[in-house]
């Protein structure tokens, strides 16, 4: 029973339970939900991100569950013998910071690109995290509060969209499971209001400047945008009649991030996102939805040679063209 080992590994050390550095509902209730099954358990555990809460919706759900999470830059006293859980989301990935502590552990939903030698991980590629988290509480018969319920099944609607995508049996299993003990009155109060005024420009932006090539949605938002944010505007475009998948970059730290999502049966978005950026950056993710980064030396190299956006269209079109990016 992976939650047993898991347990075994941790007690009587000081552990850490990191998310990826801009946690989203997923990331969060699955480091929520551990937490109190650790505690459970007899293992006390800080949650900590690198980065900031950027969403309306994850800053929502910091309130409402009284979740304490920390910056790492709060963490002070971390010392390279303290154990850190990686929680959705795998040391080495371009959205994990490395701390100083030792990343022992891996509780992740998203395929691996870049393998690390974890004392335990437990990653399985399903819907959500919040689903894996769950499956500990019922395979061990772990009593489970509301809040818990109710941020895991929260977690588990966002990162599927509402159980609409990359949703495999143990979602649905988890799904039941949770529903049954959440408060969904509460959830569906979080479900509303995810947005806020300033988001709309990103959105404007989108509008303005999508160019829709062979079924793609090509969007450059010319100014920083939350990986939320840019997240949501890739499920816009992709509601489009006329699009079954989407590209969308924004000006990021000099250099750009990307949410990549795909409709197509044949098309694994993060093999594509992988391929498109190899030498200039990096990125990986799901079948339907990816994620990735342009390095900033890149793009001012490509910037001097010719316009950018177009390059990074050919790029895309060309992995398409060539196969790299399609499931065997």
């Amino acid at each position: 029973m992976k939650w047993k080992a898991l347990t075994d590994l941790l007690t009587g050390h000081k552990t850490y339970l990191q998310t990826h550095n801009f946690p989203d509902p997923d990331a969060l209730a699955s480091a929520y939900g551990l937490q109190q099954f650790l505690k459970k358990h007899g293992v006390e555990t800080q949650l900590c991100y690198d980065g900031s809460l950027d969403t309306l919706s994850a800053k929502r759900m910091v309130t409402e569950f009284d979740i304490e999470i920390y910056p790492a830059s709060e963490c002070r006293d971390m010392k390279e013998e303290d154990y850190i859980v990686t929680v959705d989301g795998q040391k080495y990935n371009a959205n994990f910071t490395d701390l100083i502590g030792d990343e022992v552990a891996c509780i992740d939903h998203h395929p691996t690109f870049i393998q690390c030698d974890y004392k335990f991980s437990d990653i399985r590629i399903v819907g959500a995290c919040s689903s894996i988290v769950a499956y500990y509480y019922y395979e061990s018969g772990t009593d489970m509060d509301a809040d818990v319920a109710t941020a895991l099944l929260y977690g588990l609607r966002m990162d599927t969209s509402s159980m609409s995508r990359g949703v495999t049996e143990l979602d649905i299993e988890m799904f039941g499971y949770l529903y049954k003990q959440a408060d969904n009155n509460q959830i569906m109060k979080l479900w509303v209001n995810t947005m806020e005024l300033g988001d709309l420009k990103a959105y404007g932006a989108a509008i303005e400047n999508i160019h829709i090539v062979e079924g793609f949605g090509f969007v450059h938002i010319p100014f920083s945008c939350n990986d939320a944010l840019i997240a949501m505007i890739s499920e816009f475009i992709l509601s489009l009649n006329e699009v079954s998948g989407s590209v969308i970059y924004a000006d990021r730290n000099g250099g750009y991030k990307f949410s990549v999502r795909s409709m197509l049966d044949d098309v694994h978005a993060g093999m594509l996102v992988s391929n498109a950026l190899e030498g200039i950056g990096n990125g990986g993710g799901h079948a339907a939805m990816a994620g990735g980064i342009l390095f900033p030396d890149s793009r001012e190299q490509l910037h001097d040679n010719i316009n950018i956006e177009e390059v990074i269209e050919q790029r895309f079109l060309e992995v398409l063209h060539k196969g790299c990016g399609t499931v065997q």
